[in-house]
Parts: structure tokens; sequence; C-alpha cells
């Protein structure tokens, strides 16, 4: 949000410097993000100075040119290339002289250097109006009355040129009540008095009504849940034309383009005192009659955007007295009724609308408005008609408009203030020091709180209904800590705190683990979005009121966002990556009993631990060659991460769209992961032209399953293992998986650990053979193994190996 200085300080009379107030209105919750300077007239003429032309001949190597000599009161005449008709010797003309910075209408700059235009020397710029951002006008240079200007001076001098300071202020959603100068200075004065600091603020008070004779125009409120409060005012005599200029800089320093004085006159009371207003052409409103309901489902409606839109009946909509839409309540206005040039009576509209029906209309419409950003936060109820009065002032003063009779007005039932009971030992309790209770009384009226009766350790207090975030105790609590000051509040010497030790069921302790091994192994944790767009909506679970079309689903998959991440990364030379997340996706059920028909069993989520590896696994360097990453270099990593839980597992072949090749681990029945190399589809959808592979473990399953064996600790063997190999000669069709789960069978408790270390398949072998080289550790962990044990264990395998496998001794 745009604050301007000046602008503030039309509320809040200060001596503060603007470095001094972004630090108080920091301290008070109102973070000033940044400090702009803007300027009516970009770089305010700085450098332009007033000169005169003392010599002008002809260019000698160009027709168009002059060469002139201007004196501009430095002591030293500047030699000049312009290139201007009407130059002449004797005139008095602005001056840019060598280091001026000029700015133009279009935006651009130039830095006026000395240099060389067709052999002869330039120290300089004599203007034309366009050059210094003045007008377009590029007919000639600007020549200045001899008698007005003063040779050397400062050109900007014989300007106005409107300055100021404009504070980025980072609100935060619920601060609804701060979303305007005033509410910006009501804030800053409560922390001013609090301080002892000099300060004149004036409460805003509504304005004596000038009007004239009476209305026929009627107004009807359909709802009052809908609408609790609306005024309205019929305006004849309007003359729309541009907007003052004092008005236009108001409005564009803080980023907004005058449009004309009623429009501009309706933001600048939205911006200044936070209440929307909607202006609309009388001459157009049918019958005379403003209703305020909703319209039928289905009912076409021309917004301002020249968009036509279809009602979902639910909007709160501002119609005719045909019950013809002219505008979405607090959102949007309609093409048809809107002001224009030629509009001569207008019906000016200030009103306090439901804020949830308010946003769901917003959103329901992808719109997002000014208006509609405040409406559906909350207003001030009771400001609705000081808002109102001020902007008619201002409409009598500008456009020459008179109010034609009374207000309309409709507000049946008064918005009440909160009413809380506020505790002086809860105070104490929460901010962990103790604050006078004169102190915390003088906050509260600062913050404009009505003490309303004192009772035993506490207050009975009112809180006005435009603070919508204050409604309980604890946010009362709040306040008075933002303005007697966070930093005011020692930090403790001791903290005392009890650790939490994560008990063997509880699945954080398995993540945390799983991501410091990871992390311990080069990768790198991301985090993404969950909301995103899908490609196939097929049980997906879409959100009822997205933000936009590309967030408009929950995420069926942790792969696009790690994919996307890689690109980010490739994008920006770093190829090499090891990426995990932790993080749920969702799905919409294909079927359901109707037992279980309720919302919840609809849909279902899932946590997963999803890893994408892509580039060299190893770094380059001179040592080692080049070696890129693929499907076995990700497997070995689920490998670790599976040690750890402790089970038996099954691997299989997986068809998925995402995959070029899949594998699946399962164990009881159940999947694990599913790991594979991602899809040339899916690699060309995310711009990616190196190879990707990538798993998911499924977090629950591993929970369910995992063992608490693992666990134990044991001590470090006293005795040596004994190692011996076997070179087996097997059919190809045998794999080193189906070697290793029938060894693993083995009876003997002193087998520990089997490895393949050689494969050969080539010359002197048989057809349809291959040679399999794998080793046996043996231990006995209570004393050294004799040999008659381990040929035992040894002749064991062999007749396993044989009878299962066929396999052969090769010497």
């Amino acid at each position: 949000m745009k604050i301007s200085a000046n602008w503030l300080k039309d509320f809040i009379k200060t001596d503060l410097k603007t470095d001094k107030i972004s630090e108080y209105l920091t301290d008070i919750g109102l973070e000033v993000e940044g400090v702009d300077k803007f300027e009516a007239l970009k770089g305010s003429l700085a450098g332009v100075v007033v000169g005169k032309v003392m010599t002008c001949e002809q260019h000698p190597n160009a027709d168009k040119l002059k060469l002139t000599t201007v004196d501009i009161g430095s002591g030293t005449l500047l030699n000049i290339v312009c290139g201007a008709p009407n130059v002449a010797a004797g005139q008095t003309v602005p001056v840019a002289p060598i280091g001026t910075q000029l700015y133009f209408k279009d935006g651009k700059s130039l830095e006026i250097k000395e240099a060389k235009i067709r052999g002869e020397i330039s120290q300089g710029m004599i203007c034309a109006e366009d050059e210094l951002g003045l007008s377009e006008d590029h007919g000639g240079i600007m020549v200045l009355d001899e008698n007005k200007y003063e040779i050397g001076k400062n050109f900007a001098d014989y300007f106005d040129i409107y300055a100021d300071e404009v504070f980025e202020i980072g609100l935060t959603p619920n601060r609804t009540d701060a979303m305007s100068h005033y509410g910006v200075a009501r804030d800053l004065n409560a922390f001013l008095v609090t301080n002892q600091q000099t300060t004149d603020f004036s409460k805003l008070v509504s304005e004596p009504l000038k009007n004239e004779g009476t209305t026929d125009f009627q107004l009807e409120v359909e709802d009052s849940e809908l609408c609790p409060r609306y005024l309205g005012a019929l305006i004849e005599n309007v003359t729309v034309a541009d907007s003052p200029a004092w008005l236009k800089n108001r409005l564009k320093a803080i980023g907004l383009s005058p449009i004309n004085n009623i429009v501009d006159i309706s933001n600048y009371i939205l911006h200044g005192l936070g209440q929307p207003l909607h202006a609309f052409d009388a001459d157009k409103i049918v019958g005379k009659k403003v209703k305020v309901g909703v319209s039928e489902k289905g009912t076409k409606f021309l917004t301002l955007d020249g968009i036509e839109r279809t009602l979902n009946g639910s909007e709160i909509m501002i119609k005719d007295g045909e019950n013809n839409p002219m505008c979405i309540a607090g959102v949007f206005g309609g093409q048809n009724s809107g002001v224009s040039e030629t509009t001569k009576t207008i019906f000016l509209e200030s009103a306090y609308f439901n804020p949830i029906a308010i946003r769901k209309a917003a959103k329901s419409h992808g719109l997002s408005t000014d208006a509609s950003f405040r409406f559906e936060r909350g207003v001030d109820p009771n400001q609705t008609r000081t808002a109102l009065t001020h902007a008619l002032k201002m409409i009598e003063e500008i456009a020459g408009g008179k109010v034609k009779g009374d207000l309309l007005e409709h507000y049946p039932t008064k918005i009440e203030d909160h009413y809380i009971i506020l505790r002086f030992s809860k105070i104490e309790q929460i901010l962990g020091t103790k604050i006078h209770q004169g102190k915390i009384k003088e906050i509260l009226k600062s913050l404009e709180i009505v003490v309303l009766n004192e009772i035993q350790n506490g207050l009975e207090i009112s809180v006005p209904a435009y603070r919508a975030d204050v409604t309980r105790e604890i946010d009362v609590i709040e306040e008075i800590l933002r303005i007697y000051g966070y930093n005011k509040i020692e930090s403790p010497r001791k903290i005392s705190f009890s650790p939490v030790k994560l008990s063997f069921d509880d699945q954080d302790a398995l993540e945390n683990s799983w991501a410091r091994t990871l992390q311990s192994n080069g990768f790198n944790e991301v985090m993404n979005n969950s909301l995103t767009s899908v490609k196939d909506e097929t049980d997906a679970v879409k959100l009822l009121n997205p933000l936009s079309s590309d967030l408009a689903f929950m995420r069926k998959s942790l792969l696009e966002g790690l994919l996307s991440n890689a690109d980010y990364n490739i994008k920006r030379k770093n190829p090499d990556i090891k990426f995990f997340e932790l993080g749920k996706i969702y799905h919409k059920r294909a079927a359901f009993s109707p037992a279980a028909d309720q919302p919840k069993n609809r849909y279902e989520e899932r946590k997963q631990l999803a890893l994408l590896i892509t580039g060299r696994n190893t770094a380059e360097n001179w040592l080692q060659p080049k070696s890129a990453t693929n499907f076995y270099y990700l497997k070995s990593y689920l490998k670790i991460l599976f040690e750890q839980l402790n089970l038996t597992t099954e691997e299989k072949p997986l068809e998925d769209a995402r995959f070029a090749d899949a594998l699946e681990i399962t164990s009881g029945g159940k999947t694990l992961a599913r790991l594979g190399k991602v899809s040339a589809e899916l690699l060309k959808d995310a711009d990616i032209e190196q190879e990707c592979f990538y798993a998911e473990i499924e977090l629950e399953n591993c929970q369910q399953l995992r063992s608490e064996k693992n666990l134990k600790f044991v001590d470090i063997p006293k005795f040596n293992k004994i190692r011996r190999d076997l070179a087996l000669l097997i059919d190809k069709n045998v794999s080193y998986a189906d070697l290793h789960q029938s060894a693993k069978k083995n009876p003997s408790k002193y087998l520990k650990n089997i490895n393949l270390f050689d494969v050969y398949e080539g010359k002197n072998l048989p057809e349809g053979k291959k040679s399999y080289a794998l080793s046996f550790d043996l231990l006995n962990e209570e004393k050294t193994l004799e040999e008659k044990d381990i040929t035992e264990v040894m002749n064991s395998l062999i007749k396993t190996f044989q009878k299962e496998f066929a396999a052969e001794l090769r010497s």
C-alpha cells in the first residue's frame, strides 16, 4: 500500500522527518518496506539553468545546425551546437550544461555530455519544452522573457514543481482500519500521543450538507443482512472534466492515473478516508429508483471492462427501478450506468456491504479491485455518511454540482462496537512485564477504545466497529503492546523448556531422519506451492474460488514442482541437481460407497517424500571423469533410506505415463516407492533438455511397515570376519537379486553379508550362460570361526544354488 507523506500530513500535523515517520510506523506494525520520491515533473528540472545566446552562426559542416555561444552566468561561455530553427543571438533560453539529466514525457532520459557534432564541440543543450518534460511541443527551443528570467539562475526556481515522498507499507490483511491515509495518520497519532510527542490530529467529522429542494429518487434495500447500511445522494449540474493539478498529483503519487474529476474524487475518498464510493449517471437509472439486492441466476451483465459476465445469483447487485443490474456492489461497476463526459446528474453511493458476500462475488468473477479489497475485509460502517459528505463538498467545489434533496439512507440496525472485558493480570501474563494501569488507559484512549467501567483487576471496554480485527481480549492486548512498543519488552535472561522425545510411531521422526540422511548425501530440500494447474483434470481436486487459473487445483504429484525447480536452476547454469521435497498430494476418489458418501471421504491426501536428480553425479574435477547420473544412482539412495526400515522389499516393473522406464518397490503388498526416468513429454513441458530421474516414497506406508528392530545397538565385533568367494556359472535369465534372496534364506547365523563383485559374459562360456562372482562374509561374534563351520555354510550355499538355479562352480 502506498501512502503519500504530503497527503498524510493533511490529517496529522507533525515536524517529523520521513525516516522517523518510517521508523515509528514500522514499530506499530505498519511496516515501511521502502520510501520512494515522487516528482510531478521527473527530475524537477535539476541542473537546468537560464542562459543567454550571445552569438549564433551557421555550422560549417551542416546546413541545419547552428554554432552558438551561451552565457549561463559561470564566467565562461559555452559552445553549443543547436539544431532548432528558431535559435538566434540575444535570446534568453533554458540550458542543460554537461552532467544534466533530462527526462522526457515518454519515460526516456538523457545525460548531457560534451560531444563533437560534425566536427564542432558542443558543451550542453539549449532545450525545447518536450526535452524538459513540460509539454510535447518540439517546434523549437523555449524562448524566455528576458525581463522575467535571470541569467545563471536555476530554471526550476521559476516553477512550483510538486514533489512528494511515498511510503510503501506492507500492510497485513487484517488491518482494514489502516487502509487509508486517515487510518495511518490515526495510528501514528496514537503512538505519538502515548510517547508524549507533539502532534495535531483531528478526528474526522461530517461536512455540513448543502442541499437544495427535494428529490424524487427512491431507495430500496431488499436484504439488510447483505447491505446493513446504504446512503445515496443526487447531485445536479455536474461538469465532468479534468481534475485540478493538486488532486491529480495526490493520485499520481500513489500510482493512480487521473481519469476525470468525479472518478478522481471517488478515488481520493477511497485512499484518503478508506471508504469506497461509486458514482452512477442518474439519467440512466430507470424509474428513478435504486434497488440493492440479488439478481436471478444466469442474468447477463456488462461490466466496465467490456466483458459480459453471467451472474450466479448470490452477488449483491445495485439495480434500477426495473431490476436491471447497474453494478456488482462493492466490486465492479457496469458499462451502461457509469459516468461519462456528457453526464450532468450523478447518484453517488456510500455503503457498508456484507464482507463475506463481497468476497464470494469478487472471487467468483475473478475480480479484485481497490473497493472489493476493502469491503471484503470490513470498512467502517459508521463512516459511510462522513465520507459521503466530504465527497459532496469536493464535487461542489471542483465539479460545480449541487446536492438535490436529502440523502437517501438505509440503516435499520446500528452496527454496535465490540464489548470486551480486559484483565490487567492477563496483560502481564501475556507480555511478561507489568505496564502501569494509567499507561494502559492512555493507550486505549489514543486508539479510540472507550473505557466503559473499571472492575476488579480489569476494565470493561468498547472497541470501535471499524476495528473488525479486535474482537477478543487477546486482540486488545496485542494493540496495547503495538502502541506501547515491542522494543520496550525485555528479553528474559533465562528460558525454560521441556524437550519432547518423538516416539517410534511418530512419522515426523522418520521424516526428519530421512531428511538429514539426504542432506548429508548432497541433496537440497525444496518446498513448492500445493496449488497449481493441471493438464489432466481427472481425479484432480479443484478449488471453488481459485485465486487464478494457474492456482486452481491441488497438486496431484510432487514431480511437476520439482521439474520447475530443476528448470529454474538449469537455466542459471546449475545443471547438477539433487532435490528432495516432503509434501502432500491430493486426489478425488473415483468411487465411494454410500456409507462413505461424506465430503471428507470423497478426497484423499497422501504425504510423500520425492527425490529428483539430474546432471552429473559428481562435481567436475581433474581426478574423476565426467559421469552422468542414472536410474541406478537414484535407486542407491532409496536403498540407503530403506535400510532404516528393516524391511524385506520386492521390485516389479511399473507402467506410469510419467516415466519412460519405471520400477515399483513394495513390501507386504503395499507400495513403498515408485522410481524411474522422467518421460520425454514431461521434460518437454518443463523445457528441460537433460535426463531427469524421479522417485516418490509413500511415507505413511513406510511408517506403518517399518520395524523397530533396526533401532538396536550392538557392540563392534571382537573377532574378524572371514570372507569366502564363489564363482558360479548360471543361466543368463538368473538375476543377482534371485541369488541374493536365496542366500539370505540360509539358516546359518554366521552369514552376515553377500556381495556381487564380478560379472562376466563372453568367450569360453557355454551358450546362454554367464558368470557371477560372489563374496560371503562370515562371522561368529563369540569366538573365531573354525574351518569346519565355514565349510558347512559354504557347502549349504553351493547346494542351494545348484538345486534352485542349476549353478555350476567355476575354478
